[in-house]
């Protein structure tokens, strides 16, 4: 199920508003907090989509070029959801050699998505990493919190089918 970054439809609850605008109250006249808001949205909603910087951007009285430049400057932001299941190729050096591309490509057609995108069910997310610490299993892809190791391209389609 083809889908680029920008599929996935906005899904924000009333609820979840009210708890971002809580938060905001919360920390808006306290220097230096913006960073603190943007995680605890991160928290409430998964991700920073547009709707949700400029929440951010409107409650804190900051310009929405601020929002956005912190949250694609660090990596713990994501402007993109997340799917149910994290699946993440390694391509760290001893990955690499031991042909983690060729395992990224494989995911890549078997899901219909590249590396930092989400299928438009929302059931996958995939992403690329540069170490995982488990060189000794290499080639490594994480789903969730489990870990495949010594995998080659064609378990690819069995490994993703006990994610179904």
């Amino acid at each position: 199920m083809a889908c680029t970054k920008q599929c996935v439809p906005f899904q924000g609850t009333a609820e979840q508003e009210a708890e971002l605008k809580s938060v905001i109250a919360q920390l808006k006249d306290t220097q230096g907090s913006l960073m603190l808001v943007m995680q605890k949205a991160q928290g409430i909603y998964g991700y920073l989509p547009v709707e949700v910087q400029t929440m951010i951007a409107e409650g804190m009285d900051v310009p929405l070029e601020k929002v956005y430049g912190i949250a694609t400057f660090y990596s713990m932001f994501s402007l993109f959801p997340k799917g149910r299941h994290r699946i993440s190729v390694c391509l760290g050096t001893a990955c690499y050699v031991k042909g983690s591309a060729d395992i990224l490509a494989e995911i890549t057609k078997e899901i219909g998505i590249d590396a930092g995108e989400c299928t438009a069910d929302t059931k996958f997310s995939l992403d690329s990493c540069r170490c995982v610490g488990a060189c000794g299993l290499a080639p490594v892809m994480v789903i969730d919190e489990d870990v495949h190791g010594r995998i080659v391209p064609a378990q690819v389609k069995g490994i993703l089918a006990q994610y179904e």
